[in-house]
């Protein structure tokens, strides 16, 4: 299928299947994916606003100048990601999703949601978390380095490895026993043993 519109509003589309293609300057608003993959797609200077997406592939896609504000993706892969070539993303919720391999370096995301995700080597190298959320997420091989996470929420997270001091953790919660973890860095356990 062809989007063969500049605009959709409050649209469902169920199943749509597009590989390697590209759909430039398209807005959607309020709009619902169920089950659709885009593999490999390449978004143009498109608008998703206030967007839902469930069961979705969104892996390889390339986001380019594109605009993202409170999109939800419920149960999605979104493998492979490079978030750093869209031009606006605001409030991004994940749950249940598969992000690994994705890049949001250098990126401004305060209030991002990633709620029993798989973030399994993505990069997050300067990127502003500030007060995200994002229990239960396995971090395994992720980077954080000169990540900002003032107040952000990683209790019941897993497998992160996050220097406290190349990472601004002011205000941080973290739940046992992972945040035993950042001891690792600190020798603190090496200075101060029972």
């Amino acid at each position: 299928m062809k989007f063969d519109k500049d605009s959709y509003y409050q649209e469902t589309f169920t199943s749509l299947s597009l590989t390697n293609e590209t759909v430039k300057a398209v807005e959607f608003e309020e709009c619902e994916f169920k089950g659709c993959s885009f593999v490999g797609s390449t978004f143009q200077k498109c608008k998703f606003i206030s967007c839902k997406l469930e069961g979705c592939v969104w892996s390889a896609v390339n986001p380019m100048n594109s605009w993202f504000a409170e999109v939800k993706f419920f149960k999605c892969k979104v493998i492979g990601c490079d978030w750093t070539r869209a031009s606006h993303l605001q409030e991004m919720e994940f749950t249940d999703c598969q992000l690994n391999y994705s890049n949001f370096a250098m990126l401004k995301l305060p209030k991002t949601r990633m709620i029993n995700c798989q973030a399994m080597e993505a990069d997050f190298t300067e990127t502003d978390l500030n007060e995200g959320v994002f229990t239960g997420t396995d971090f395994s091989r992720s980077t954080f380095f000169r990540t900002n996470l003032s107040k952000a929420d990683l209790k019941k997270a897993v497998n992160y490895a996050i220097d406290p001091r190349n990472n601004t953790l002011k205000g941080t919660h973290f739940s046992l026993p992972e945040a035993l973890s950042l001891l690792q860095f600190t020798g603190y356990l090496m200075q101060h043993r029972l």
